[in-house]
Parts: structure tokens; C-alpha cells; sequence
């Protein structure tokens, strides 16, 4: 008989261990499906990132130089808004001298000058929506884009025709469409690797969790093995087979799983929008791969779990004592720590470096934890003399790793929402800034040739529609000190605005400084006879001359440095050359404010500081929504293999348990006596775990951002909760003893 079909007759007859083998397999398909799902997000991105590529005005390129041929294509690609829903539009416009363009899929024409090609989305918005407010933007609808064009199917694009004339001095000649690879979502790519690793580990402790549930009784039965005369390599065999058959069920079962999964996931948003099913391929190596190494990774824990068998049969037949833990290994995490700071600390932090350094770190905790464990049962056993604290002391100081494992989910759950919660906060506080401009006002960038006429068309619009409000060109100059061209030279931009004009648009607070006659108006003291004034930043400018200087304050973080020039003080031959056509808007009129600003700018993106944040809040409200869904599974888990755990230690004691019910011992006092040996753990571990996450989150931040991390009461959330999941998972106790009490103990 070889060793798969031992294991066969042993799952044939042996209850138990089939409840293992099937928890064990339910371990394996929720860890292989949690890795495809995650290792396909890269792609995921990629794909739709592929799709939408031809909306990116920086992936366009143009060889076309003065001796050659004009470009046949000029493009400009900008963001615009519909309330808070963030639009593409991408304004094209032919000169004439190219042959067919080839035409990105989805994209069935080019609009002709006046004509917009629109996603479904975007025309049902309009359709839906005054003229007014939206429609005017766009000239003509002629067709629709296909979901082929599109990054996510509820996007809102448009494609606008324009004569070239029309188009804005920024518009970028190109040669055709853009037929170069995309590449992932550098952050999602980031949080799925993250992902990997902290969820994948919480998986396989529950994988070891479910295949404990029969450690002692399939240690004992390998040891007869031995005594028998088997060798080393058949009980190998035996245990390799046994493990391997639930644990290639489950790969299987994962990947038919992993499909329905990755369904779940194309209704998470992200970038503004969900996903389509194509999204989430990945590649049939890349499949086998992780269906390949996850259940040889079950298969060597349970092999290098019986290797106390295969060296000292006699000893793990009877069950001795076992050995104390060494010192060394609280050296686990400062040298994890160490290996990770420094991964993080280079310059151009390699990716797979720091992964690497997280992973040390998470897998440190299953080297450190039964030592923690150990010394906190100890502890109770020296100063505690209750039966239950008692009993649960001496379990955790005599089998430390086998009482480890009910925490060790939930301390992995702790360390990733210390983590997420450290994360969070910090990327929360980076959120502000953006134009100069006050919130309700949109601005456009114009330049001197165009500035006038982008005014006069608003203006006109907004009359038409009863709009009171005014267009106005706000332009800029650069005042500049030192030696032209050297490093002491510095330069600072300024409005050149009336300062009653500042005190309205501007987000600064001016407010009372505002005096009779032309001046100068600053945050800080100005020295102008030492300033230059320039319509670029790289001309050698003219001297402003001895005018008057008033400082005010109150200003913003972000506007700190605004200088105010009234127009009269600028000097003969100066004139702007960058300039912003702003208008003031209401909640009641500003989507047709904006419109009228977006007729009169074809090609220029009309923004706001209100856009500009909502933005961000749609950025963190993603960042937001994957943690929520992380640190759920995280916790689902780490429940999970608790208990699992204590179910297990449960059956690991039935005959201990069997003999303290006949002696007399209530079984609440052996229930109490198990929540204890979960509680007691987690209650040291995760705090460790807490602090632990709390420097890797720092750490993943000085990445991104140098500024210090805002730590929030809310980190003690994920310790208090993981000790009440470690209680949670330890209920089972109670029922796992009862059936204890009702079974013989001759059964075993």
C-alpha cells in the first residue's frame, strides 16, 4: 500500500481527520483564490489603463519638424466636471495633411469641428441635463464610444472636433494615436503586494490552524510507524500524501473560486469607476504558479511538523516534556525591523526590497510570539492561583507554539490595521492646498493673444443665460533679486490685480490693508528696489522702481508667498503673458458658469480649488474602501483560525480533558481556563503586534512624503478589537468540551 492510498483509508475511516482535511483544503482555496485575486490587480490596472491610454495627452508623440510635414493630428486632454463627476475630454482637431489615421478601438470617427463623439455615461448625462448646464460644452453629438475606449464602463469621455485655429497654443502635435504599453497603478500595484503578504499569512495560519485539529493523534500515529519499523522517507511519504491531498483539493477549489472573486471585485471602485470582468485575467503560468506553491508550502509545514517523530519516535509516542524556548529569538524583530528601515531609507527604494523587509517582519512574529507566550505563562503561573489561570498558564508555558497559533491570526490582524490606521491619517492630513483662487471661483489658463476674447465669449454666454457675474484676465509676473541666472537669484510670481479685485477672488485675507492708490501688497516685507519684473521667469526683467509696500497677513499655509502687483505700477514694455480668466460662481449657477467658460476655451482645462479637492477626497475615499475590505478579511481570518485553534487544542486534550470532567472539574472552569490561553497571549502580542505596525506604517509613509505622521486615538482601535476577536474565536470551547463530556473516554 503506498503512502497515497494510507491516506486515503485513514480519511476513509477516521472522522476527525477528515474534518481536518476538509478545513485544511477550505484553508488552501480561501489563501490561493485571496493570492490570484491580488496578484491579477497589477494587470487589472494595466488593462484598463490600456484602454484609456489614447486620453493620456503624455503618451502622444510628433517626429514632424519645420522641414517636414506639419503633424497630422493636434490634441489637447484635460479634466472637466459635471457637479462632482470627474469628465475626460480630449479636443482633436485634423490639419489636413495626414492619410487615414488608424483609430483607437472604440473610437468608431473623429468629430469634424463642432461634432463630440461621448461615452454612453456622459450622454446619458447630458440628455438628462439643461443645455446650459452641460451640453454646450460639447457642440453636436454625432456617435458613441465603445468600452473599449473606455477605463471603466461608467466613465465620462468625451471627444471634441476643432478647426486647428481653434486650438490652444498648448496643444500637442502628434503623429496618430498612442500605441505604447500602459503601466499599473503604481499605488494599487503597491497596496496588492502589501495585500499579499498580510492577508496570505493570516490564510496559511489558518491553513496550520485546521491541520492541527489531528496533530497529536496523527503524531502518535507516526510514531507507531516508526517503532514498527518504518523509516524516516515512508513516514515522510505518509504525511506528505495525507497533506497533500486536502491541500491540491484546495488549490483547486481556489482557482474555480478565484473567478468568482475577482466578479466581486470589479464592483469595488477605483480611479472613479469599477472594472470590467476582462479586467482581472492573469496569466496560466502565473495561475499554476501560486497553485503550485501554496500547497507546497502546506506540505512542508506538515512535513517539518513531524520531525520530532522521524528523530525521536519513543519521545513523541510518550509525549515528554518539551523543551524551553531560546533567547534568541526576540532578536527576530529587531532584525526584521533593522533589514526594513533600511529598505525603506534609500533613495530610490527598491519595491521587492522593501515587500521582502514586511514579509521578515510578518513572519518574525511567528518566531517571537511562542516566547512571548511562554513568558506570559509563566507569569500566571507564578502569581496566579485560581484553577482556571493555573491551567491556562501551565498550557502556555508548557506548549507554547501549539497555544501560540490561536493568536497568531489575530496578531497579524492587529499589526495590518495599526498599519492601515497609522497610513490613513497621515495621507488624510496631505490633502489641501491647490490655485490661489477662492473655492467658488474657476479659472482658466490663457495667453495675451487670447485672454481678451476667452473674456468677451464668457461674458456673452453669461449674459445670454441672466448671469450677472463677470469674466475677468488676472495676469502674472515674476519679480525676481539677486544676479540673473546664478543660484542667488530667486523669483516669485505675483498677480497683477487691483486689491479690491484680491480681496474677492484670491484666498488670502487682505481684508482691511486695501488703501487708496496703486501699491504693492505682500505677506512679508519687500525691499522692491531690489527686485526685477519680468513677464517670463527666465527674462532679465526691469526694475519696479520705489513704490509703496503693504504687508497683511492671515494668509493660508499654501498661499503664504502671494504678492499682489496693482496693474498701474508695472513698467512701460511689461505687459503678461500668462494670464487666468476667472469668474466667480454660486451653488445655484455654477455648472453654467462653467459651461460658458469651457465654450469660450476650447482645449484649456477650467479648474477650481473645490474641484481640485474633491479630487482628492475621491482618492482617499478609495484608499479608504480597500483598507475597510483588507482589514475585514484580516479580522474574518484571524477569527477563523482562532477557532480553529482552540477547537483543535481541544481534540489535541481530550484525553487530559476527559480524565480532569471524570475527576470532578466543571466545564466552565475548563472553558474559562481556554479563553485565557487566548486572551492572555493576544492581549501581549497585540500590543506588541500594534506597536510593530505602527513602524511599518511610518516607514511605508517616508516613502511617499518627508513630513512627520499623524498618529491618531483611533490605533488602539485594531488591539482592543483583536483581543475581543481572540475571545470570540475561543468560545468554541465550550461546545468542543461538552462533546468531550459526552463521549467515552475509552474512545480515545
Amino acid at each position: 500500500m503506498n503512502s497515497f492510498q494510507l491516506a486515503m483509508r485513514v480519511l476513509r475511516v477516521d472522522r476527525r481527520t477528515r474534518t481536518s482535511a476538509i478545513l485544511t483544503a477550505v484553508g488552501v482555496a480561501v489563501a490561493t483564490s485571496l493570492v490570484l485575486l491580488l496578484a491579477s490587480l497589477p494587470g487589472a490596472t494595466q488593462a484598463r489603463s490600456q484602454r484609456a491610454i489614447w486620453q493620456d495627452i503624455h503618451s502622444y508623440y510628433s517626429d514632424s519638424g519645420e522641414a517636414q510635414r506639419p503633424a497630422p493630428l493636434l490634441m489637447a486632454a484635460n479634466k472637466d466636471y459635471a457637479g462632482d463627476r470627474e469628465i475626460t475630454r480630449v479636443d482633436v482637431a485634423l490639419t489636413g495633411t495626414s492619410p487615414m489615421l488608424s483609430l483607437p478601438p472604440g473610437i468608431p470617427k473623429l468629430p469634424g469641428p463642432g461634432e463630440a463623439i461621448v461615452s454612453p455615461a456622459l450622454g446619458k448625462l447630458i440628455q438628462s441635463t439643461p443645455s446650459a448646464q452641460l451640453g454646450e460644452r460639447f457642440g453636436k453629438l454625432v456617435n458613441a464610444l465603445g468600452p473599449d475606449s473606455l477605463m471603466y464602463p461608467e466613465q465620462l469621455v468625451a471627444v471634441v472636433g476643432h478647426t486647428p485655429d481653434a486650438m490652444p497654443k498648448s496643444a500637442q502635435a502628434a503623429d496618430g494615436f498612442p500605441n505604447k504599453q500602459a503601466e499599473p497603478d503604481p499605488l494599487l500595484e503597491l497596496l496588492a503586494w502589501v495585500g499579499v503578504i498580510v492577508l496570505l499569512v493570516p490564510s496559511l495560519v489558518l491553513v496550520a490552524s485546521s491541520a492541527r485539529l489531528t496533530a497529536a493523534r496523527r503524531e502518535v500515529r507516526m510514531a507507531a510507524l516508526r517503532l514498527a519499523g518504518a523509516t524516516p522517507g515512508q513516514v515522510m511519504k505518509i504525511v506528505a500524501g495525507e497533506t497533500a491531498l486536502s491541500a491540491i483539493v484546495g488549490a483547486l477549489l481556489g482557482i474555480l473560486v478565484a473567478p468568482a472573486l475577482q466578479g466581486l471585485a470589479t464592483f469595488v471602485p477605483w480611479g472613479g469607476g469599477t472594472w470590467l470582468a476582462s479586467d482581472f485575467g492573469l496569466s496560466t503560468g502565473s495561475t499554476v504558479a501560486v497553485a503550485v506553491a501554496i500547497p507546497l508550502l502546506v506540505v512542508f509545514a506538515g512535513v517539518l511538523g513531524i520531525r520530532r517523530v522521524l528523530k525521536t519516535p519513543l519521545f513523541a509516542a510518550s509525549a515528554h516534556a518539551r523543551k524551553p524556548l531560546h533567547w534568541w529569538r526576540l532578536l527576530s524583530v529587531p532584525v526584521a525591523g533593522a533589514f526594513f528601515l533600511f529598505a525603506v531609507s534609500q533613495d530610490q527604494a527598491s519595491l521587492p526590497m522593501v515587500m521582502f523587509g514586511l514579509f521578515l517582519l510578518v513572519g518574525s512574529a511567528a518566531i517571537i510570539g511562542p516566547w512571548v507566550t511562554s513568558a506570559v505563562g509563566g507569569t500566571f503561573v507564578r502569581v496566579w492561583r485560581k484553577p482556571a489561570s493555573l491551567l491556562a498558564g501551565r498550557r502556555l508555558r508548557d506548549d507554547p507554539k501549539s497555544a501560540y497559533r490561536a493568536t497568531a491570526g489575530v496578531v497579524l490582524a492587529v499589526f495590518t490595521g495599526s498599519m492601515a490606521l497609522t497610513l490613513l491619517p497621515s495621507f488624510e492630513s496631505m490633502a489641501g492646498g491647490g490655485r490661489t483662487f477662492k473655492d467658488n471661483i474657476i479659472y482658466a489658463d490663457a495667453d495675451a493673444a487670447h485672454a481678451q476674447q476667452m473674456v468677451d465669449q464668457t461674458n456673452a454666454s453669461l449674459a445670454r443665460n441672466g448671469i450677472a457675474d463677470k469674466a475677468v484676465a488676472v495676469g502674472q509676473v515674476y519679480l525676481a533679486t539677486g544676479e540673473a541666472g546664478t543660484r542667488s537669484e530667486t523669483l516669485n510670481r505675483a498677480f497683477v490685480m487691483t486689491c479690491e479685485d484680491a480681496e474677492s477672488l484670491l484666498r488670502v485675507n487682505i481684508g482691511g490693508s486695501c488703501r487708496p492708490g496703486p501699491a504693492v501688497y505682500s505677506t512679508s516685507p519687500l525691499d522692491l528696489s531690489k527686485y526685477r519684473v519680468s513677464q517670463q521667469w527666465n527674462q532679465a526683467g526691469v526694475p519696479l522702481g520705489n513704490v509703496p509696500v503693504r504687508v497683511f497677513s492671515g494668509a493660508e499655509e499654501d498661499t503664504f508667498r502671494t504678492i499682489v502687483i496693482d496693474p498701474a505700477l508695472l513698467p512701460a514694455g511689461v505687459t503678461p503673458e500668462n494670464l487666468d480668466v476667472v469668474v466667480p460662481t454660486t451653488p445655484s449657477n455654477g455648472e453654467v458658469v462653467r459651461t460658458a467658460l469651457v465654450g469660450a476655451a476650447p482645449g484649456v482645462e477650467v479648474g477650481s480649488r473645490g474641484l481640485h479637492l474633491i479630487g482628492q477626497q475621491q482618492e482617499l475615499a478609495d484608499l479608504r474602501r480597500v483598507t475597510v475590505i483588507g482589514l475585514i478579511a484580516a479580522g474574518v481570518l484571524a477569527g477563523c483560525s482562532a477557532a480553529v485553534a482552540t477547537a483543535g487544542s481541544v481534540m489535541d486534550r481530550r484525553r487530559t480533558f476527559g480524565a480532569l470532567i471524570a475527576a470532578g472539574t466543571p466545564v466552565r472552569v475548563l472553558a474559562r481556563a481556554l479563553r485565557m490561553e487566548a486572551a492572555l497571549p493576544a492581549m501581549v502580542a497585540t500590543i506588541g503586534a500594534g506597536v510593530v505596525g505602527i513602524g511599518v506604517g511610518v516607514g511605508l509613509y517616508s516613502m511617499v512624503e518627508k513630513d512627520p505622521v499623524v498618529l491618531s486615538p483611533w490605533l488602539l482601535a485594531p488591539v482592543v478589537l483583536g483581543i475581543g476577536v481572540a475571545l470570540l474565536g475561543a468560545s468554541v470551547s465550550t461546545p468542543a468540551l461538552k462533546r468531550v463530556q459526552s463521549e467515552p473516554l475509552a474512545d480515545e
